[in-house]
This record gives C-alpha cells, sequence and structure tokens, in this order.
C-alpha cells in the first residue's frame, strides 16, 4: 500500500536527514554512510517518466551548473532502485546540473520500496514546494495522477497539500488551446491571466485575447476587463411600434418626390414599450445653391425673408 505524504513533509520523511555537502564537486564512489547517503555514478541514474516539469531555463539551469562546479551537489537526490539501476524520485534540477557541470557521481538517498505512485506524488511535492512548476505542468502531474492511479481530485488534494478547489480550478487549464497552455509554459502569461481566459467561450477568441495580452502587456485585471466586455449579454432590443404604416409611407415619399423634383425620404415617428416617443424627420436632396432656391419657392419661401 502506497504511503501518503502531505507537501510539508514528504521529501524530508523519506529521506529524514540534512542536505549533504560534499568535499569536491566530484566525490569517489563510496558505501552508504552512516545517515543513508550514498554516492551513486551518475550513468547509472535514469530520468524519473513521471517527472512533471518540463521547462527548465537554460540560464538557470547553467548557473546551478556553476555552483555545481564550485560547491557540489548540496542535497542529496532521492532514488529508487530499478534492477541494477536507479530512478530519480527528486532532484531532477539537480541532476540536469550535475551533469552539465560534469560529475560522474552524485549524493543521493536509495529507498527500496517507491511505488510509481509515490514517485510521482514526491515528485509533484518537490517541485510545488520550490515553485519550480508552471500551471500547466501542475495541472498534467494531476491529471497523470488521475489516469494513471485513479486517484479523485479529493485524493489529489490531500497528498500535494492544497486545497480541492485549487486542484479544480488548476485542472480545468487542460482544456485551453495549445496556443494558450504554451504561453503559460514559456512564462509568457500567468496563471492568473490562463485563468481568466477560460471564461471565453470560443478557442479562437481565447487566442485573440491571449495574443493581445501578450503584445501588449495586460495585467490579470485588464484582460478581465476586457473579457468581461467580450461577453457582456448584449441589450435585449426595445419593443418599437412604427406609427405609419410602410405602405402609407412609401405612397408619401413616391408624392412628395414628384412635388419637389427630387428624393424624399420619410423616416416615421415610433413609439417605445414605455410610452416614450421617437421623432420623425423628412430629408429632401438638393445639389446646389440653385437647386435649393428651387425647391424653397416650391414650399413657397424666399431665401431673403
Amino acid at each position: 500500500m502506497a504511503v501518503k505524504h502531505g507537501l510539508g513533509r514528504g521529501l524530508n520523511a523519506l529521506i529524514n536527514e540534512a542536505p549533504v555537502t560534499p568535499r569536491s564537486p566530484q566525490p569517489p564512489p563510496a558505501a552508504e554512510s552512516a545517515s543513508g547517503t550514498m554516492n551513486i555514478p551518475i550513468d547509472r541514474i535514469r530520468e524519473n517518466p513521471f517527472q512533471p516539469r518540463k521547462h527548465m531555463a537554460p540560464e538557470a539551469l547553467e548557473d546551478m551548473a556553476q555552483s555545481i562546479r564550485t560547491h557540489g551537489v548540496l542535497g542529496p537526490l532521492l532514488l529508487r532502485r530499478v534492477g541494477n539501476q536507479y530512478e530519480l524520485i527528486a532532484g531532477e534540477r539537480r541532476l540536469r546540473a550535475a551533469r552539465q557541470a560534469g560529475l560522474t557521481v552524485v549524493p543521493a538517498v536509495v529507498k527500496e520500496m517507491v511505488n510509481d505512485r509515490d514517485t510521482l506524488e514526491l515528485a509533484l511535492v518537490e517541485n510545488l514546494q520550490r515553485e519550480d512548476l508552471n500551471a500547466i505542468e501542475e495541472a498534467e502531474g494531476y491529471q497523470l495522477l488521475v489516469e494513471k492511479f485513479a486517484l479523485n481530485q479529493d485524493d489529489i488534494a490531500k497528498q500535494v497539500g492544497k486545497a480541492r478547489a485549487t486542484v479544480t480550478n488548476v485542472l480545468r487549464l487542460l482544456s485551453l488551446p495549445g496556443e494558450i497552455k504554451k504561453m503559460v509554459v514559456e512564462g509568457q502569461l500567468s496563471s492568473g491571466h490562463a485563468k481568466v481566459l477560460l471564461g471565453v467561450e470560443i478557442d479562437e477568441e481565447k487566442n485573440i485575447m491571449a495574443r493581445r495580452a501578450v503584445l501588449e502587456g495586460w495585467s490579470v485585471r485588464m484582460l478581465e476587463r476586457m473579457v468581461a466586455r467580450l461577453t457582456r449579454a448584449p441589450r435585449k432590443p426595445r419593443a418599437v411600434r412604427v406609427d405609419i404604416p410602410a405602405s402609407h409611407l412609401q405612397f408619401l415619399s413616391d408624392k412628395l418626390h414628384r412635388h419637389f423634383g427630387t428624393s424624399v425620404r420619410i423616416f416615421p415617428p415610433k413609439s417605445l414599450a414605455n410610452g416614450k416617443k421617437i421623432k420623425g424627420a423628412i430629408e429632401i436632396d438638393f445639389f446646389s445653391n440653385e437647386d435649393l432656391t428651387r425647391i424653397l419657392e416650391v414650399l413657397g419661401l424666399s431665401e431673403n425673408v
């Protein structure tokens, strides 16, 4: 039966010791120490197939590698034995940086009875404790617990020490389009931006909003305002009654056209459902000063009056 490990104690419960500082960046292979730490050949360690963290900034990795070249690996990796090899449980970034630094052995604590589920849970815990995971990697880790080990969201919340609502909201991010998830992984959008975009119904509109947020540097609050504007329900059209029938309007327009010798448009008055009236209007076309004078004369008016 797998042993549950809370967020605040999972790694410490397995390692149960203070970090080890080797005297040199490449300590020689040695037997297990009294504290349980061993120096393991790095070429016998394979990466954790359940590692939730996929994206590591090259600059940060090189900084750690340089530190390891100077000071060595300051904390043991956590491994499990698989045949005559070892599989990483926790310490992915330290392992990669140690390889990059050219080490041939690394300090590690080897656990014999750790199953796949414990391996995934502890890898999640380690990264969540250090806030190393982006929101999409965190969601994919939770989803793996659901699919491979049939855990429900309550189980996951207990295992990683988070509220169930937090786990639910993180898992919802997996429904976002691939373009947006890539932006989150690469740090162009925060998890806050991603959660706001869940409120947009159409995927292409989600993508458009995400691109604008990145291009224009929108804060989460600004994105919230833009999404609210996009998703705001349109006002219901006001009930309107036209006070002059369409057939009579056409009759009057034709009669005025013949009378003035130019196009005339009639906009009828309207009555709203609340009793308010909207005024009507008449437009008469003219094309020159002389044309205007002619129309005024038809009306019985003079420009000099």
